[in-house]
């Protein structure tokens, strides 16, 4: 079974094509399913749309669920288009996002991390200006952030984990307990963790997701695609590399409830 739960459109302002142009590019992949999850509005900010490149605007959001849902009873025999969402985890509004997203029928909600303690995942040059040891410290805050996520109950999926191996020049060679103790939180509250294969620069690493395996973390698949060409990349790829790792079955979901299926069938 091919699928793919990390999709964006053009709606969030920095991704192209329309949610039926993904669609339509995951049948021509051969998909089973297609989840979309654009990103959340900034619900707690008093204006529309805060920021043009950054999500959804708040007044567009309904317009999003009914369009996604109208698009899976129109796709169904096709393939089977799941209602996703990707919020960021932002404690101070805990509640409120909660509450939002409990009034729609989503298949799945992603949890991802894109600032914490002040810091901007994209930030390479706040990192490039670090000592070694304020890095490490970094990481540390980085994984507890995680953590916290995946802890708070609004999640079936954590996005991108380990996305800083991507921006921060010799993140991956900080060792650090900090990589387990988050992992065992994972595995504690029951969230699964996606491979996410966008930039062609998988995260996570082989390395964290043995650790995974080990702690039993629960793999699924997102590309993250903001292009529809995109939709599905690597699927094959990523398969392999968690079996060879030792994963036999990875998650897909349908009104918020897991199914675990074969990684390689």
């Amino acid at each position: 079974m091919k699928f793919d739960f990390h999709t964006h459109h053009e709606r969030c302002g920095h991704a192209v094509g329309s949610v039926r142009e993904y669609i339509e590019a995951a049948i021509g992949q051969g998909m089973a399913m297609i989840g979309i999850s654009d990103h959340t509005p900034f619900f707690a900010s008093k204006e529309d749309r805060p920021s043009l490149s950054g999500s959804m605007a708040r007044s567009e959001f309904p317009a999003y669920i009914k369009e996604v849902l109208q698009l899976k009873e129109e796709y169904e025999g096709k393939i089977e288009v799941l209602l996703g969402i990707e919020a960021d985890f932002l404690p101070e509004h805990l509640d409120l996002y909660r509450s939002v997203i409990a009034t729609y029928p989503f298949d799945y909600v992603i949890g991802s991390v894109h600032e914490f303690a002040g810091i901007g995942i994209y930030d390479s040059e706040f990192w490039e200006g670090l000592t070694s040891v304020r890095k490490l410290e970094v990481k540390n805050l980085f994984y507890d952030f995680i953590a916290q996520s995946a802890k708070c109950g609004l999640y079936d999926i954590l996005g991108h984990v380990d996305s800083l191996n991507r921006y921060f020049y010799g993140y991956p060679e900080l060792r650090t307990e900090a990589a387990d103790i988050t992992l065992k939180a994972i595995a504690d509250s029951d969230v699964v963790i996606e491979i996410n294969s966008s930039d062609d620069n998988w995260v996570p690493d082989g390395y964290f997701l043995e650790r995974a395996l080990h702690h039993g973390v629960k793999v699924t698949f997102g590309s993250d695609a903001h292009e529809p060409e995109r939709v599905g990349e690597h699927f094959e790829a990523v398969g392999r590399h968690l079996y060879d790792i030792g994963y036999r079955e990875w998650a897909i979901f349908r009104n918020r409830k897991r199914l675990m299926v074969p990684i390689l069938q």
